[in-house]
């Protein structure tokens, strides 16, 4: 499978010129054939093949209102369109329906002023590590960059990556082998919440972080300095990365979190159930900043994900499953309860712990889903009525 390894690289100033060029002039040949391919619809004309777009491409550079694309690296270029192509493939896949998940919109036009700033770099480029550890890109040159662990295997590509607080960043694209894990005879339901962040069916719970609330006075204060700052001026580009350095180290704080806790809980338990929470629905009701902060969706994210890549299994249960109302002991479906009611005593006598009492029936949830071979749905038996 092919995984993304990503690495800190620090360019010199002379480089981040370089680089800046080249975020320019990609960014340029992408909007000219969305503009040409959007001129071409207007004009009920047929749609603009990839072949015709390179060839305009080549005839831009000769000509004297675009000879400085050849400053930069043609491969850079290239994937600028194969870019743009990917994003109309991924628009027409999503209104013809054969794209799962939630729609694709057009292509837009890029911006200088976007916060993430990117190009790639293929085989073709010739790239290379050099034998000092430095990453040599054509007509750039040696970056200097930030090893934190060795490549599985040769590259294929490499995307150098400027986010929104001014840092550099490679992506490397390796090939690698699925590494399973020694089997377990663990498993574990998982409820996701708010003031405790997950409660494991085995009694283990995870304290919720708060990642976003701890910084909140840091963010408010570096916000409040960049509204004093005159619009254009270099004091409010700077205040400008100061509140987006703040947020990424909230960022790159939950995401590491995320990281350890999600490696954890797949190397203890063979397989992992949780529930498939509507994060975007969830995020539209007073609860958005908790919910956003919490970062449910990439947890579970990264638990599919190790899962699949450690030989583990990984199931979700419908979100419409009555985790919380059902009575593990005896399978009793109760009325609704609040957020507020923490416990509550079932008609059998036995008394549930909320959070403990969902991860339990998750599990079993999860197992009767795992169990089906002929795949239809699985619910509670039948029951006669009463009277």
């Amino acid at each position: 499978m092919q995984l993304r390894y990503n690495f800190r690289v620090y360019p010199t100033p002379g480089q981040q010129v370089s680089l800046a060029r080249a975020f320019g002039c990609a960014r340029v040949v992408y909007n000219d054939a969305l503009a040409a391919r959007r001129e071409a619809h207007r004009n009920r004309s047929s749609y603009l093949p990839d072949s015709e777009l390179s060839t305009r491409l080549t005839e831009a550079k000769k000509s004297p209102g675009r000879a400085w694309l050849a400053e930069v690296s043609s491969v850079v270029l290239q994937q600028a369109l194969a870019d743009l192509n990917t994003a109309y493939r991924n628009f027409f896949s999503s209104i013809t329906g054969k794209r799962k998940g939630a729609k694709v919109a057009a292509p837009r036009l890029r911006s200088r002023k976007d916060n993430r700033q990117a190009i790639r770099f293929t085989k073709n480029a010739r790239f290379a590590v050099t034998s000092g550890g430095k990453l040599r890109l054509p007509k750039i040159g040696d970056i200097p960059v930030r090893w934190s662990r060795e490549l599985p295997s040769e590259p294929s590509s490499v995307t150098i990556v400027k986010d929104a607080a001014g840092r550099y960043f490679a992506s490397f694209v390796v090939r690698t082998e699925d590494d399973p894990l020694p089997p377990s005879d663990c498993e574990v339901g998982i409820d996701l919440g708010l003031t405790t962040f997950a409660v494991l069916s085995n009694g283990k719970t995870i304290a919720s972080p708060r990642f976003l609330r701890q910084a909140e006075r840091k963010l408010r204060k570096a916000q409040k300095a960049l509204s004093r700052k005159e619009k254009g001026s270099k004091n409010r580009a700077r205040a400008r990365l100061g509140v987006a350095r703040a947020h990424a180290k909230v960022a790159d704080a939950r995401k590491d979190w995320a990281h350890k806790h999600s490696t954890a809980i797949v190397r203890e338990n063979q397989a992992i159930y949780v529930e498939d929470l509507s994060v975007k629905g969830l995020a539209r009701t007073r609860l958005a900043k908790s919910v956003r902060d919490a970062g449910w969706g990439m947890f579970t994210h990264m638990l599919e994900d190790k899962a699949r890549r450690y030989g583990r299994t990984f199931g979700k249960v419908d979100r419409f499953f009555p985790s919380t109302r059902m009575c593990s002991a005896c399978g009793a479906i109760g009325d609704k309860k609040p957020l507020h009611v923490r416990e509550w005593t079932c008609t059998c006598g036995a008394t549930h712990d909320r959070d403990l009492n969902a991860a339990i029936n998750i599990l079993a949830a999860g197992r009767a889903d795992r169990s089906n071979d002929c795949g239809a749905e699985v619910g509670p038996e039948l029951v006669p009525a009463l009277g």
